[in-house]
């Protein structure tokens, strides 16, 4: 299932996600990561998918939307790994131009020291860059990259991809419950210099790879907001709320629900609405429970459920 949704999303409005990337290749293995642990550490890129079969997906769940009269405001690349680990982007990208709808990617930055994945995000209308940390220690500690990486050479990639695209960047930086010393002044003079458009504070809301993790105090969120908005001129926000519940439904539940839950663990209310639009009831859930399907996960107070990926188990 390389393409779900339409489903909200805090940056994008109604989302239709594409999942180049299989469970769990990436160049990070993010502590916080909702997807779970990184099964394969990658930082050479390759093919996973035919794009034309790609664009087949991402085509047939475009029409069904648009057949429900259902609103898609950006396809976005935003898979089970890292995006612009796949070689096959740019024509990917090119095919689903066709489509006329903007084109979206969330990248983790960690590649974009390389011309050919610079070259490949311009011709996406808006990119979100993951700014975790600027200093080594803390950029290991939160982000974890393959040690091949140079965070060096990943900041002035940041800075020369900025230069050249006339789309919208976004920054997102997230916030969690370590030591963050003067780091967060480091970030805020970095973003000073990359003027994006918009500079987003997160704090994990989902259920995160390694246990331990909570999100930062309101405090330290707070302070970061202060230390951004001051370099930035306002353009900062917090990404800390709840999306919603308006999960787009093919009319097919088992395939919404698993496709969805790959890379988007829903909150027990969210999948309720979904089975309410679908006349279904609880039992669909029981069911993928009880065949393997499907995981439950509990997180500050909430419950959450995700497709049994190889990088949720044990």
């Amino acid at each position: 299932m390389l393409a779900f949704g339409p489903v909200p999303s805090r940056r994008l409005g109604k989302s239709l996600g594409v999942n180049n990337i299989p469970d769990k290749v990436c160049s990070y293995a993010c502590v916080y990561c909702q997807i779970g642990r990184t099964l394969r550490m990658e930082v050479e890129r390759k093919p996973f998918y035919e794009p034309e079969f790609l664009f087949d997906e991402v085509s047939k769940k475009v029409e069904e939307a648009r057949a429900r009269g259902e609103r898609i405001d950006y396809i976005t690349f935003v898979p089970d790994g890292e995006p612009t680990l796949d070689v096959n982007l740019s024509k990917e990208v090119e095919m689903l131009k066709t489509l006329g709808i903007p084109l979206a990617i969330l990248t983790n930055s960690s590649l974009i020291w390389r011309e050919d994945v610079r070259n490949d995000l311009l011709a996406f209308d808006f990119v979100s860059l993951k700014l975790d940390a600027v200093s080594e220690p803390l950029w290991r500690r939160i982000d974890r990259p393959h040690k091949s990486l140079s965070l060096e050479k990943i900041l002035d990639g940041i800075l020369a991809f900025r230069s050249e695209f006339n789309g919208t960047v976004v920054t997102e930086t997230m916030l969690i419950n370590v030591d963050y010393g003067d780091e967060l002044e480091k970030i805020a003079d970095f973003l000073a210099e990359l003027k994006p458009d918009r500079a987003y504070i997160a704090i994990p809301t989902r259920p995160p790879a390694e246990k331990w993790v909570e999100p930062a105090s309101e405090g330290m969120v707070n302070l970061a907001y202060q230390l951004f908005s001051e370099r930035l001129g306002g353009k900062v926000e917090y990404l800390i709320g709840y999306e919603g519940n308006a999960f787009a439904s093919t009319g097919n539940i088992i395939e919404d629900i698993l496709s969805i839950t790959a890379v988007h663990p829903m909150r027990e209310e969210a999948l309720k609405e979904l089975l309410r639009k679908n006349n279904a009831d609880w039992s669909v859930v029981e069911r993928l429970l009880k065949e393997g399907k499907l995981i439950r996960l509990d997180y500050r107070d909430e419950t959450f459920y995700m497709r049994a990926l190889k990088s949720r188990k044990p």
